[in-house]
């Protein structure tokens, strides 16, 4: 009896371990499908602090992470936690490490070797790969990096291998999918472009001689922004759409399509076995007719789907490694391909989540974990004042706004698409008023604006409250706000706020010369 007792009191405590184990298991996610990386930008006026973004990405079993550079207090906030690293070197910088040895043995130093061996007894950041120069061969450029791009790889290894690293740091160069093409859009047509074949045939010796991967970005929503007569059922992979026949392969989604284009290249290239690994992948929320939560959601369900399942494409089935693009919305991204650029986070500004996505590929409908800690500011809101009757002055006024803040929620398709003239000039004003850190001399426009303390939001069209961030792109510039509202006031025909006088510009301009388009 008494056996029986201890038995059931047993039985008991292990269901309860049981439950509780699934409990903290449910609050801190399951681990992310095997290869899953996200990428984390912080071309944001605002920044999440680096630790809340860590915690965040380990509370959602996300074990790889790419940057766009080595900024030490985000790289360092990666010590003791075992996360896969990929860091990053701009474009602006690639003349510098193709001329310079030196320059780039002490860019090591400082970038790889300090972090890997640990901080303040932490532990050190388990960085794998330096991703020189990011999309360098992009059309755009007309040839601008072509030719440093591999003498900065060949220097930065070399500091690596003198490092005493060159085993565990592989490097390698982010390359935009237009680096090939196929004049029938099959497949099996591809090659590279005629311009780079010979700088990549280059790089591909590179690659294979220090076994360091292909890294490529594919994005199946720009093969749907770019034409309208896209078929918009293959930018997703719950196959209902068309079927495109190539060779005995078959094909019903564009990343398959786009991928194989990329291994009939390299295999026309004699690198026929080389390992590719998908640099950015994602899919926008915002600023474009097909950008939105919805349409995300299908997509990255159907991926990650995908990438569980091991099936990868026709010509490479089997297990995928890809980093999605991008963990959070970046406020300072350029718009020059389009409004959209603003809205790929899977998380909003602030770590919250847009939309249910399951990490572990299993399909659930689940909303993965938010960021803990964050930090708002005071819940006020700059508006149009309802006092104002003559409306005339408004456009000027919402036009000079958003030559200094966001506004690429408004305009058709957006989730701004529905608001009237004094909607968008209150969402802009809010937008030109949150950035500045709430400061009252941004909430004037000649007496239009007033301060409230309710949200203004409506539907789908978010008013955001700012959080607080520590951050060199801070706009705390108070000289320059009131040059810009000295600009504005004087009514100068061509008050050219964003090229001359604007916070936000000086960070754009900054921010387009050290990482280009992205």
């Amino acid at each position: 009896m008494a056996r029986a007792k201890f038995s059931m009191w047993g039985l008991c405590l292990i269901m309860i371990l049981v439950l509780v184990h699934y409990q903290l298991q449910g609050a801190q996610g399951a681990d992310a499908v095997p290869g899953l990386g996200i990428n984390w930008g912080a071309l944001a006026s605002h920044p999440l602090s680096p630790h809340i973004v860590v915690n965040m990405l380990k509370d959602n079993g996300i074990k790889k992470v790419k940057l766009f550079d080595a900024d030490s207090w985000v790289v360092s906030a990666l010590s003791g936690t075992d996360i896969e690293v990929m860091v990053g070197i701009p474009n602006d910088q690639l003349s510098k490490f193709a001329g310079s040895s030196k320059d780039a043995e002490h860019w090591v130093k400082e970038n790889v070797t300090k972090h890997i061996h640990g901080h303040h007894h932490v532990g050190g950041v388990n960085i794998r790969y330096v991703s020189v120069g990011n999309e360098p061969f992009m059309e755009d450029y007309k040839g601008m990096y072509v030719k440093t791009t591999l003498p900065a790889m060949q220097n930065i290894q070399n500091a690596i291998d003198k490092a005493g690293l060159g085993d565990k740091v592989k490097v390698t160069t982010a390359l935009n999918a237009d680096v090939y093409t196929s004049p029938t859009d099959k497949p099996s047509d591809g090659e590279f472009r005629s311009d780079v074949r010979d700088a990549i045939q280059q790089i591909l010796s590179f690659l294979h001689q220090r076994d360091s991967p292909f890294l490529v970005n594919i994005y199946p929503f720009l093969s749907l922004f770019k034409n309208e007569n896209f078929p918009k059922e293959l930018a997703f992979f719950d196959g209902q759409g068309q079927t495109i026949d190539d060779k005995n392969a078959q094909y019903t989604n564009v990343f398959d399509a786009n991928l194989d284009t990329l291994v009939w290249s390299l295999k026309k290239a004699g690198y026929p076995d080389m390992r590719i690994v998908v640099g950015e992948i994602g899919w926008p929320t915002d600023g474009n007719k097909n950008a939105n939560p919805h349409n995300a959601k299908r997509f990255y369900q159907g991926l990650l789907k995908k990438m569980e399942s091991k099936k990868g494409t026709p010509l490479r089935p089997g297990a995928m490694d890809m980093y999605l693009f991008s963990l959070s919305d970046e406020d300072l991204k350029s718009i020059e391909p389009g409004n959209f650029e603003r809205h790929w986070g899977i998380f909003r500004y602030d770590g919250r989540p847009k939309f249910p996505i399951d990490f572990s590929g299993q399909g659930q409908d689940q909303w993965p974990v938010a960021a803990k800690g964050v930090v708002y500011q005071d819940r006020k809101w700059c508006v149009l004042n309802s006092d104002v009757k003559d409306l005339s002055k408004v456009p000027n006024a919402l036009d000079f706004a958003c030559g200094g803040a966001d506004c690429t929620s408004l305009g058709l398709g957006c989730s701004c698409e529905n608001l009237d003239l004094a909607g968008n000039a209150s969402f802009a004003f809010n937008q030109y008023f949150q950035t500045r850190d709430q400061d009252v001399e941004a909430c004037n426009f000649n007496g239009l604006a007033t301060i409230v303390t309710q949200d203004p939001s409506r539907g789908s069209c978010l008013f955001p409250v700012e959080i607080e961030s520590r951050s060199d792109m801070k706009m705390e510039d108070s000289k320059t706000l009131g040059q810009e509202q000295s600009c504005f006031r004087e009514q100068k025909q061509k008050c050219e706020l964003n090229l001359e006088t604007g916070i936000i510009a000086k960070a754009l301009k900054r921010l387009y010369l050290r990482y280009g388009k992205r």
